[in-house]
């Protein structure tokens, strides 16, 4: 029911296209001391120094091939031991839900030339999450539920956990809610010495599964089973162990407080022998930081906060990283992320909790932290004070004395994005707006120079592409006195004395911002043609509850009224939006995909006086069907607020529908289950209320596999668009 977040990529394309990518893999493979970056070509895995670019082959091509094979092994993603002797090969990976986070492992031994693969035995494409011990003599890895660790010298290897035979104890990574609302994924962590692994261990036993139905796979129907606890469940308990790398026992760290209220989002090494927690509320709305000796598995706890709606957990202002703890001055502080001011801001608190102090002054949000050099004494962070919609470099010391200053060049208007290298001293920068193709740059810091001028990124903004462009953004402001951010892409030769039919893009959830100055705004890939040669305006706004930097209030006055806060928001901006008087209003069109789709039949079904089309994929129809995490996050949890999931919920008013619905979905959506089409069509046929229905057998949330598909639902979407909001001005 999810945005995801990569990059400048469109939003919309993310929802349709499942993004694939290789486990713990940066945009750019630093090297150790950050005075260059690691890439492969033809000639093998080349080191490329900054800032000269020079190049130098560590890795020669033939050393990646094994024994008995005349090809080498294709790289989805590669890894350096610290001291750089050996290389960790990860590769033919598949899907586990959304990503490819189980593959095969190699190792390479560089000065040896020796090349073998891990997990001998072990099933195919089994292994996930592989990382190198601190010395580089032994990878741990996950297969089938459990740790284990293999000796790259010796190749002896060790199986440290055991699963209870069900398939539901989870060692060493997680189970579908944990992974797709906590970004949890890899679950254990070597100690700083290398003795010891700490681990997650789920326990799903108590979790029901939802049972998928494949029928067209074979002559009789079998049922796929997925451990999925629907909002109002209990969840999963998890724990943490610590065992000995050579083997062992686990010794379980004595949490406090129910497992099955409460979660671990996050859990890091702080020493050779201490942990730290994230321990968060089944509410989410109050978390609590822990250490734990490592050895007793006693815990104490150090910081706490609470909020009146959620806390976001480090994934969520960190660009969706989890695996790492910002320790600095020597471990005595660390930073963290909070919203109690109003804002998201960049706070170091004190080793004991006890002191604290404010990093980012300034009354605005931070995005995403980008980079801490503490050897400088500065935090980088994105952010963007001035308008939700575009996305800039800042710099602020760690003391908290001065005002943050902005680094993106003030000509550069649109997202920004920089993959900043270990010693802060180089970064990879991409930029991208509504005319300006994602390009990018190597850059100096702080002076953010381009180390190429003569491929700088500056010189790839055309003031002519501005000129000709389609897109403008604006604002408005609601009569409820709510100002709205809008992008609108005008059909080709505008005419504003005519009247143009508009369709609206929607998300409109706390997962997702679809108004942001990037490059893909306008385009939308299910329609065959373009949208502006045909003579459509094709719309989006953000309401309330969108993750746009525009502080606390604005993010969670949707708190336990998603379905209402921001189907008002979007209902009263297109309200406005109706008054420019080249809108036709009698040929208005919504579309969405899953928390897009939701608010699609919400919007329908609610305005039906303003919305007369609407096209919804993979939609949550009632959101008593969703998972714990995410809908008790935003929502509560049912048994003490029921009413605001039913008042929410499309199915609510569907009984209001009178305009053209298509509604699309997968049977085999393990995210938004397809139940959700039915739990729809049954309170249609209830109402006899008349509409297009397309189920795509065994596709998953994108509805993307299987031969055609695309194509079909192109077609399918183009022809329904045309046929009941006919395009062009008149």
């Amino acid at each position: 029911m999810k945005y995801h977040r990569w990059g400048a990529v469109p939003l919309v394309l993310l929802l349709i296209v499942p993004m694939l990518h290789a486990q713990r893999g940066a945009s750019v493979r630093w090297s150790k001391d950050g005075n260059g970056y690691y890439t492969n070509d033809s000639t093998g895995i080349v080191l490329n120094s900054l800032p000269s670019q020079k190049r130098s082959v560590v890795v020669p091509q033939n050393a990646l091939v094994p024994a008995g094979k005349d090809k080498p092994l294709a790289l989805r993603n590669y890894f350096f031991s610290d001291d750089n002797r050996r290389l960790l090969i990860y590769t033919n990976t598949k899907r586990v839900w959304r990503y490819e986070t189980r593959g095969d492992y190699w190792v390479l031994d560089i000065r040896a030339g020796k090349l073998r693969q891990l997990g001998e035995g072990l099933p195919p494409s089994s292994l996930m999450f592989a990382k190198f011990s601190p010395d580089g003599n032994s990878v741990a890895y996950v297969s089938e539920r459990n740790v284990f660790v293999e000796n790259v010298a010796t190749d002896e290897r060790r199986q440290l956990t055991q699963t209870d035979g069900s398939k539901k104890l989870i060692n060493g990574t997680f189970d579908w809610a944990y992974e797709e609302e906590l970004d949890c994924r890899d679950g254990f962590r070597w100690s700083p010495d290398g003795k010891r692994i700490a681990y997650w261990q789920v326990d799903a036993n108590s979790v029901r599964d939802f049972l998928m139905i494949n029928t067209t796979d074979s002559i009789y129907s079998f049922v796929i089973p997925v451990e999925y606890p629907k909002v109002g469940e209990t969840p999963s308990p998890v724990r943490i162990g610590v065992v000995d790398a050579a083997g062992g026992a686990t010794r379980w760290m004595n949490v406090p407080g129910d497992p099955h209220q409460q979660y671990i989002p996050r859990m890091e090494w702080a020493g050779t022998n201490e942990l730290v927690l994230q321990i968060l509320n089944r509410k989410q709305n109050a978390t609590t930081l822990m250490y734990a000796d490592a050895t007793t598995g006693v815990c104490s706890a150090f910081y706490s906060e609470a909020d009146t709606a959620w806390i976001d957990t480090k994934s969520n202002w960190n660009g969706g990283e989890t695996t790492s703890w910002d320790w600095f001055n020597g471990g005595k502080e660390f930073l963290w992320g909070s919203e109690k001011n109003g804002w998201r801001q960049l706070y170091r608190i004190g080793r004991d909790g006890k002191t604290e102090r404010l990093v980012t002054p300034d009354p605005f949000d931070l995005i995403s932290l980008t980079h801490v050099d503490e050897s400088t004494g500065f935090v980088y962070f994105i952010a963007s004070p001035n308008n939700a919609t575009q996305r800039y470099l800042y710099r602020v010391p760690l003391n908290g004395k001065q005002s943050a200053q902005r680094l993106s060049p003030p000509d550069q208007e649109g997202t920004h994005s920089y993959d900043i290298s270990p010693n802060g001293k180089f970064a990879l920068h991409s930029f991208s707006n509504y005319y300006t193709p994602t390009a990018r740059e190597w850059i100096s810091l702080p002076s953010h120079k381009p180390l190429e001028p003569d491929s700088a990124i500056s010189r790839k903004i055309s003031a002519e592409a501005k000129k000709n462009s389609n897109i403008e953004f604006f604002r408005i402001t609601t009569d409820d006195g709510v100002e709205v951010d809008g992008w609108m892409a005008k059909p080709q030769n505008f005419d504003r004395t005519k009247k143009y039919p508009v369709l609206f893009l929607v998300y409109t959830e706390p997962a997702g911002q679809t108004v942001v100055n990037r490059w893909g705004m306008g385009r939308l890939p299910h329609y065959s043609g373009d949208l502006a040669e045909d003579g459509y305006i094709y719309m989006s706004l953000d309401n309330r509850g969108t993750p746009a930097p525009k502080g606390k209030a604005w993010r969670k006055a949707i708190y336990r009224k998603i379905g209402i806060v921001n189907i008002r928001d979007q209902a009263m901006a297109a309200k406005k939006v109706f008054e420019w008087p080249f809108i036709d209003t009698s040929r208005v069109a919504v579309w969405g995909h899953s928390g897009g789709g939701s608010a699609t039949l919400n919007l329908l079904f609610q305005y039906p006086d303003m919305y007369k089309t609407g096209i919804s994929m993979a939609a949550v129809t009632n959101q008593l069907t969703y998972d714990n995490i995410y809908q008790e996050r935003f929502m509560g949890i049912p048994q003490e607020n029921r009413e605001d999931f039913i008042n929410g919920s499309p199915v609510t008013y569907a009984k209001n529908f009178q305009g053209n619905l298509l509604y699309i979905h997968g049977t085999g959506d393990d995210n938004v289950h397809y139940q959700n089409a039915e739990l729809l069509i049954n309170e249609m046929v209830k109402h006899n209320k008349q509409f297009q229905f397309m189920p795509y057998p065994n596709r998953s949330h994108g509805i993307g596999e299987g031969e055609g598909t695309r194509k079909h639902i192109s077609t399918l979407f183009t022809n329904f668009l045309r046929q009941h909001c006919p395009p062009g001005g008149r």
